[in-house]
């Protein structure tokens, strides 16, 4: 906990029936995402309890605020967006905390599964057209679609669609590059871990880590038994 910033977005690798389902359509480690966003914004802006530190949408609860013993026991990683001033953290943070009590998106579950796993098979240009991107109610969201709505609320990138343009302003021949928003429905947890605009947060790591003091129990390996 000492290790996390607002803003940061904790992934969960989920063991539960839901949480296989994600994973096994993702190929993926992750199931689930949650923001962090400090106790003392959740307490202003949602009226949170003590301890409750995190906004996520769960499939039984909608969107809620959740401490974190609401993960212990899952492996986690931690992907924290680079530059953000307070501004701009203070507004992704209020975006999720004001969709506390929302619904969460069952179709959009059906849509990712038929982007990822089209049958028949179709091509990648094609399925985003097929798609109706979950249920079309702005009142409901999936773990993943939420956080990624915040991010592109203060104009921060995931895995937007990269494309050259000309730039004739510049001079004859000078291209730019010019970045299109994904839609938010389209996003899984395992994208944050992807993104390269988003540093991996190793907790252990930044506590001056020093592996002279760990303890090793020594053991012989009998290579007969092996």
């Amino acid at each position: 906990m000492a290790s996390l910033q607002p803003g940061d977005v904790l992934l969960v690798e989920g063991s539960s029936r839901l949480s296989t389902v994600i994973k096994y359509l993702t190929q993926s480690t992750w199931s689930h995402a949650a923001l962090y966003v400090g106790a003392t914004t959740c307490q202003k802006l949602g009226g949170a309890t003590r301890g409750e530190c995190f906004v996520e949408a769960d499939l039984a609860e909608g969107v809620r605020m959740v401490g974190f013993e609401e993960f212990e026991g899952h492996p986690l990683r931690i992907c924290r967006p680079v530059g953000l001033n307070n501004d701009e953290v203070e507004r992704l943070v209020a975006s999720v905390c004001g969709r506390v009590g929302q619904h969460y998106d069952l179709r959009n579950i059906i849509d990712l599964a038929r982007y990822l796993l089209p049958l028949p098979p179709v091509p990648v240009p094609w399925r985003r057209k097929m798609l109706s991107l979950g249920s079309g109610d702005p009142t409901r969201a999936i773990c993943s679609t939420l956080i990624a709505q915040a991010f592109q609320s203060v104009n921060y990138p995931i895995l937007p669609i990269a494309e050259w343009q000309d730039d004739t302003q510049r001079c004859h021949g000078c291209r730019r590059r010019v970045l299109q928003r994904r839609h938010h429905s389209l996003f899984a947890p395992r994208d944050f871990d992807l993104s390269p605009y988003f540093e991996i947060v190793k907790p252990v790591l930044m506590n001056d880590f020093d592996h002279r003091q760990l303890t090793w129990r020594e053991t012989t390996i009998n290579l007969s038994e092996a």
